[in-house]
Parts: structure tokens; C-alpha cells; sequence
């Protein structure tokens, strides 16, 4: 996740709703909430006109779909995340291609607030939406598609005609030290990155996108996210993950655009052209042993970290954003940043980047321990994954203290599409 203070907010469309109109809802004596009042648009704060009642995050932005790149990859991240990798069982090329359309049209409408498909006047029929997210707007809706390494070959054959397309960094993980992987949170031929800032929606776009799949793809897993609200905390911080600590307060510049070609957008040259202004992306399931970690003192766990859990400043510094001083010392002559903590295990020498945009998880309770299924699913997205996510993560298999307070479940990598064009449909690239 990008440094707070240089995200990209997307424009708000909304309707506007006379101070009358306000009233009218609100009624004699009484305050009303008027939502969605023109369907798509509408939303408004009764602070304008009702001083005593905060303004709330507006959720009827719309975030468009088509563009040069895909949504939810530099997007501002919102509040809820949903998370499905699916395995594809249509057996022919025109039929992947068609669904890959299909999911084009219907993406494109849910991120606008429409419905997925027309009604139909026959109701002996199935409707072509669910209508959970009837009129609710799209809550800054972003639809984000990839492509694993198992769609091009598995089991050694070329299952549509994609094999010499595949990029040589799209590949399977090599298998890192402590590691405990289960295969119901691995792997995968596509996958589909739902964010809103509201979780209805997100799990709304989702189940759409599966029931139109239905006979060409199915869910092979599934991870609902979710970090702290707009709504109870309105300013604009690094989000903090389930230890306390603020999460993603190093990332590439997504208002830069020639640091977003190094580190983020694959380019011409690199080896798949059909990618370019494309992306890959790293998820990976780690739980997080929160009981253990509430028995430890504070000091340990801003050790492990190597930063102050309150202010998110690295240690020996005062504020999140100051640069760190890893040769500083205490009195007792004592790295100030210890050399196993995440933070400095992780930078190395500071040559790779990725962009990180994960989300906390809760499972309920792990049947093998009776504890807290509940961790981070960390995604992150890079231009090269043998040359960024790789190196940091071998670093911190190998030394980063946190390995005593997490273990990986689950992991997959998938290569994300450059944007859809209008007219076009999403991946398009890879068929040409």
C-alpha cells in the first residue's frame, strides 16, 4: 500500500440534493438519512445542513473500469477485500475467450452501480443479477483479473494454444523455509480481485463473476479482507495490520510515473508483450499467531518490527515517513533497528520494491489449535517477481525475526492484464 499522503482519489459522481429535500427526509423532529437517492449517485452528508451530525465518506464513487491499466491495482485501497482464484474447466480457446467477455460487461456494469444483465419479464426464469446490492451504490467497486501459470500448461500440455505466450516470471513460487503451505490456499488458472468499501458489494461482484463462469470456471479458493474503515478512522494513515503495526508504509509512488514503470508496469521488451501495462501479483496467506503475540511485551514486538507501534516511525526516528538509520546506536551501543527485524531484513539494500496492498482476514477458529484463524493476505504487485518479490521474501525466510509469530498457508502469483479498452473486453492482449 502507497504512502497515505500520495494516494490517488478517484472522482466522485453524485447527484446533487437540495437542503429541502434534506429536510423533507429528515422529517418534523426527527433526522433521517437519505441514501441513494438517484440510484447510482445520491449520497450526501446532513452536516451541511445538521451541524451536530459528522460527515461521512461518501461510498457512490465510481471508479471506471476501462483504462490503461486495471483498477485496483494504484487505487486508493478501500475497505473490503474479496479474493477468488478459480480453475478453468471450459476444454475449447473461444470458450475461455467468451467468458473473459462476459466478465468484461459485467464488471464493467458493477463498478458503474448497474446490474449484471437485463431483467427479464418472464419471472418463471432466474434474474440475471442476485439483487443483494440492489440500488446500493458501487462503493469505489474495483474488478481486478489475472492469469496463473497453470492456464497456460499443466501436467505438461498446452491446454489452449497459450503455451509460448507464457512469460518465463510466471511461474511457481520456489518453496521457502518454513513454509506450510495447504493446497486449499494455493495455486489457481485466474483469479479475480474484488475491492469496495463495502463488503456486500465486493462479495456481490464475486458471486456474479462465478455464476456467470458457471460451466466454463469454478472457485478453486476464496479470502474475505478487510482493514480499518473509512467511516471510524476518516484520516488518511497507513492502515495497521492485526499486530497493531502499520502496514505498507514503504511503496513505490503511485502518483510517479516513472518510478510505477520500474518497479510496478510490465514494459515493451521484457518478454511478454501481450502484458505490457500489465502487472504481476503475489498473494499469499499468512496467519498470524495473534495469542502469542499479545503475551509479548511491547518492546519485543517493536523489535521484531523494527518500528514504533504507535507512531509507525522507524526506531531511533520520530515520524512514520523519516528516513531509517540502521548504523544508529543506543547508549549501550545496540542497533537501534535490531538486524533481524522485518523492517531491515526486508529492505536489504533497498534495490527492490513492491507494491503492497494487503488486507487483514479472520477465519474464525483454527480447528488444530483452537486459536484465532487470522492473518494478512498479502498481495503485491511488481513488474518482475523473480527480481523483486523473490529476493525480499528468501531474506526474510531466512533471518526476519516475525517468522516466530506468522507462518504462510496459502500462495499464488498470477499475471494481470494491461486495462480493457471500451469495445474490447479484458485480456484481449493474450488472444490477439
Amino acid at each position: 500500500m502507497a504512502e497515505p499522503d500520495k494516494q490517488e482519489f478517484p472522482s466522485i459522481m453524485k447527484k446533487q440534493v437540495s437542503r429541502r429535500d434534506v429536510l423533507k427526509a429528515a422529517g418534523i423532529g426527527g433526522v433521517g438519512i437519505l441514501l441513494g437517492a438517484a440510484g447510482v449517485g445520491g449520497a450526501f452528508a446532513l452536516a451541511d445542513v445538521l451541524p451536530d451530525i459528522q460527515k461521512k465518506e461518501k461510498t457512490d464513487a465510481i471508479i471506471p473500469f476501462y483504462g490503461k491499466h486495471q483498477a485496483g491495482i494504484t487505487t486508493r485501497p478501500q475497505n473490503h477485500i474479496y479474493f477468488a482464484s478459480f480453475d478453468v474447466t471450459a476444454e475449447n480457446r473461444k470458450d475461455l475467450i467468451r467468458l473473459f467477455q462476459d466478465w468484461t460487461e459485467a464488471a464493467a456494469a458493477m463498478t458503474e452501480g448497474r446490474p449484471v444483465g437485463d431483467e427479464s419479464d418472464n419471472k418463471f426464469l432466474p434474474p440475471h443479477d442476485t439483487g443483494e446490492v440492489l440500488r446500493l451504490s458501487p462503493a469505489n467497486l474495483t474488478l481486478t483479473f489475472g492469469v496463473g501459470p497453470t492456464l497456460f500448461t499443466k501436467n505438461g500440455k498446452d491446454r489452449f494454444g497459450l503455451r509460448k505466450k507464457q512469460p518465463a516470471e510466471l511461474k511457481e513460487l520456489p518453496k521457502f523455509p518454513l513454509d506450510s503451505l495447504e493446497e486449499r490456499w494455493t495455486g489457481g488458472d485466474l483469479c479475480v480481485q474484488a475491492c469496495a468499501d463495502d463488503f456486500q458489494v465486493a462479495f456481490h461482484a464475486v458471486r456474479n463473476l462465478a455464476r456467470i463462469a458457471r460451466g466454463k470456471a469454478v472457485i478453486r479458493w476464496a479470502q474475505a479482507g478487510f482493514q480499518r474503515t473509512k467511516q471510524a478512522g476518516s484520516k488518511n494513515e497507513t492502515p495497521r495490520n492485526l499486530f497493531g503495526f502499520k502496514d505498507g508504509t514503504v511503496n513505490p509512488d503511485v502518483n510517479d510515473p516513472a518510478e510505477l514503470n520500474k518497479y510496478l508496469w510490465v514494459q515493451p521488451g521484457d518478454g511478454a508483450d501481450w502484458l505490457v501495462d500489465g502487472t504481476f501479483l503475489v498473494v499469499r496467506r499468512i496467519q498470524m499467531f495473534i495469542e502469542v503475540w499479545d503475551r509479548t511485551s511491547l518492546k519485543e514486538q517493536e523489535n521484531t518490527i523494527g518500528r514504533y507501534r504507535d507512531s509507525g516511525a522507524y526506531l531511533g526516528q520520530k515520524h512514520e515517513f523519516d528516513p531509517p538509520d540502521f548504523e544508529k546506536k543506543d547508549a549501550n551501543g545496540e542497533y537501534y533497528i535490531p538486524i533481524t527485524a522485518h523492517v531491515r531484513v526486508a529492505r536489504g539494500d533497498g534495490k527492490e520494491k513492491i507494491l503492497r496492498r494487503s488486507y487483514s482476514y479472520t477465519d474464525g477458529i483454527d480447528p488444530k489449535t483452537g486459536t484465532f484463524d487470522a492473518g494478512l493476505l498479502f498481495i503485491c504487485f511488481q513488474r518482475s517477481i523473480s527480481e523483486q518479490f523473490i529476493p525480499i521474501q528468501t531474506r526474510l525466510a531466512q533471518t526476519d525475526h516475525l517468522n516466530e509469530y506468522i507462518v504462510h498457508r496459502g500462495s499464488a502469483v498470477f499475471a494481470c492484464f494491461p486495462g480493457a479498452k471500451k469495445g474490447g473486453y479484458i485480456g484481449e492482449s493474450l488472444f490477439s
